[in-house]
Parts: structure tokens; C-alpha cells; sequence
């Protein structure tokens, strides 16, 4: 059974236009708990996407530099997996907990990787027969 992008995908978008300012696209992504934001001119078309790793760039741009440390907004509860872990167990925590990226963790090394959505939709591209 082939199984469409119509059946998978997200039809709640939130959106902002090109002239929002940057904080304000921030706060409705920390809000509603989304990594992106579709940029729509008036009559809704396409002007661009802005994502959590745009953000990357606008605090190494941003003038002053900034002086705080990742203390304060790293996360410390980490949910972690192991080597050894069943991916659909992964994915399943990941979808549950909202998050793109879990560390790898061994007892005697300590972190050993990261697995990411990105890892995990790559697999499922070379699968033949997907399952929903």
C-alpha cells in the first residue's frame, strides 16, 4: 500500500509574514511547541519558511553579542536511548516527547551518538514497503 504525503502530514500551520519581527515569530514557535513557522504574503502564498535553526544564525549575527551562557537554557532532563534500542521505540518516544534529536548512551562510554528524525526519515526512504 502506498501511503501519501496527504495522510501523514500536518494541515495545522501557524504562519507569520516577512515583516514579523524575529522575537515575536520566536515566542508563537516556544508557544504552540513547533521548530517552524511558513511565511506567507497577504493572499497566503509561499514566501518562505523560518525554522529553530534559522535562530542558530541570528544569535551568531546578532549585534551586541550576547553574553549567556548555555546554562541557562539547556536542557537537563535528557531523555536518552541506547545502541541497542528498536528505532520504532525511539521514534515512538520522540513523537510522544515532541523532540528531533536523542542522545546515544552507552553504561561504559557515556555518549556515544545522536539519533535524529532526520536519521529516522532517511531509513524509512530505503524501506521498501513503509508502514504507517
Amino acid at each position: 500500500m502506498d501511503i501519501t504525503v496527504a495522510r501523514i502530514m500536518s494541515s495545522s500551520l501557524h504562519t507569520v509574514t516577512p515583516d514579523t519581527l524575529v522575537e515575536d515569530a520566536a515566542e508563537t514557535m516556544l508557544e504552540n511547541e513547533i521548530g517552524s513557522l511558513v511565511v506567507v504574503d497577504e493572499d497566503n502564498e509561499l514566501e518562505g519558511i523560518l525554522t529553530s535553526t534559522d535562530f542558530v544564525s541570528i544569535v551568531c549575527e546578532s549585534k551586541p553579542k550576547a553574553e549567556t551562557t548555555v546554562a541557562r537554557y539547556m536542557t537537563t532532563d535528557v531523555i536518552t536511548t541506547t545502541a541497542q534500542a528498536d528505532i520504532r521505540d525511539v521514534a515512538d518516544e520522540m513523537l510522544e516527547h515532541g523532540f528531533h534529536h536523542m542522545p546515544v548512551v552507552d553504561d561504559t562510554e557515556g555518549v556515544i551518538g545522536m539519533i535524529t528524525t532526520t536519521d529516522l526519515a532517511s531509513y524509512l526512504s530505503h524501506v521498501q514497503t513503509p508502514s504507517p
